[in-house]
Parts: structure tokens; C-alpha cells; sequence
């Protein structure tokens, strides 16, 4: 069984709670806790979910947010179960073609 995970990232919401409007307002908050980004990374960070995150990062914005990690990432399941039997492609998998290279005739 295949379970495939994902998460929502809530900094945005949690930004407004605290009357945050602005991804540049987080930009001195970070900094006086050692985490220096540029405005277009802070606001990659607010308006999208991030693939990675520093620890360090993730704490600074707890502590600004006074949040914890879980308010800030919720984990789902993006699927529900999926069972995989012997020779099941799924159903978006397209035939596979393939290709037979042979060297040319010496001559």
C-alpha cells in the first residue's frame, strides 16, 4: 500500500492573526533573530510552501508567530490508500515504447 503525505503550510494565516498584512514585515523580525533573508525569499516563504526549511529559520518564526511547528505545519494525507498489485501501471501510466540501438555494419 502506497500513502502518499502532505502538508499545509499556515504562515500566512497565522501571519494575519497577528496583523501581519506585509511579507516585508517579517524581514527585520527574522533578522534580529540571526536569520537574514532577502524580501523575494521572505516572500517565497509566505506565499508558498517550502520544500526546506532551516531549523533555525523555523524556530525564529515560532518565537515571532509564538506558535509552535504544528500550528504552522499541518500534516494530511494527500490520498487515501492506494493497494499496488503485480502489473498494475496505475491508471495514468502510459505503455512503455522501446527503442533497440544497433550498430551499423563494418564494412
Amino acid at each position: 500500500m502506497i500513502r502518499k503525505m502532505g502538508y499545509k503550510w499556515n504562515l500566512r494565516r497565522l501571519m494575519a492573526a497577528k496583523d501581519m498584512f506585509q511579507t516585508t514585515a517579517l524581514v527585520p523580525l527574522l533578522a534580529e533573530r540571526g536569520i537574514h533573508l532577502s524580501r523575494e525569499q521572505v516572500f517565497r516563504l509566505v506565499t508558498q510552501p517550502p520544500q526546506r526549511l532551516s531549523m533555525d529559520t523555523l524556530a525564529a518564526l515560532c518565537d515571532i508567530l509564538s506558535c509552535t511547528p504544528n500550528d504552522l505545519i499541518e500534516i494530511e494525507v494527500v490520498n487515501t490508500e492506494v493497494r499496488k498489485t503485480a502489473g498494475d501501471s496505475g491508471p495514468s501510466a502510459s505503455p512503455v515504447r522501446r527503442t533497440t540501438v544497433r550498430r551499423p555494419p563494418l564494412t
